[in-house]
């Protein structure tokens, strides 16, 4: 499985955090090269308003173009498969307040998309399989990093299928699994 993209560039942070570039890249992932065309009929935008987007991706290096096409007909693809950034104590405030932006943003879709997806799942076993859970617990900083190291390496067990369609089982579906865990306040 490829290493993902290390984003560093609180430009890049903030290039990637606007939904359409999120959708956007998000396709390109899971389904491969795309025209601006395509994404526009995929995303219910103007082919305009996605190739303004694609070129904004690709000054930052997240996209490039693909083998196959010219002018407006031409496919973009993924530079990298798999992004991730804010793990390093020495960012810059710049770049931890990008950072933070693109994690609301991505997490707004997430839930958004969670929302949608359960109202509208009309196959019972589907719908049974799927799940909401919320909990908390005192746990010690060490005890933290135990339960989410732990569901990584759950939920990232099914990641390879994302790149290999052969792997994929009879029946399956596409399916987003996120999780947090921090220690939060309480509002009193």
């Amino acid at each position: 499985m490829p290493e993902p993209r290390r984003l560093r560039d609180p430009r890049a942070l903030t290039a990637l955090a606007h939904p359409v570039r999120i959708a956007i890249i998000e396709l390109l992932s899971l389904e491969g090269p795309m025209t601006a065309s395509q994404l526009a009929d995929r995303l219910d935008e103007s082919p305009a308003n996605c190739s303004w987007h694609l070129r904004k991706l690709a000054e930052h290096d997240f996209i490039e173009e693909a083998e196959g096409g010219t002018g407006r007909q031409r496919p973009w693809q993924m530079s990298y498969q798999g992004l991730n950034w804010g793990e390093d104590d020495d960012a810059t405030p710049e770049e931890q307040r990008a950072g933070e932006a693109l994690a609301r943003a991505m997490m707004e879709r997430w839930v958004d998309r969670y929302l949608r997806a359960d109202l509208a799942e009309d196959v019972p076993e589907w719908r049974e399989a799927s799940r909401l859970t919320q909990t908390m617990g005192w746990l010690t900083a060490e005890e933290l990093r135990e339960v989410n190291d732990r569901v990584v390496e759950l939920i990232r067990a099914y990641e390879p299928r994302v790149y290999d369609a052969s792997a994929r089982p009879e029946g399956s579906r596409l399916v987003e699994m996120v999780a947090w865990g921090a220690a939060v306040e309480i509002e009193r």
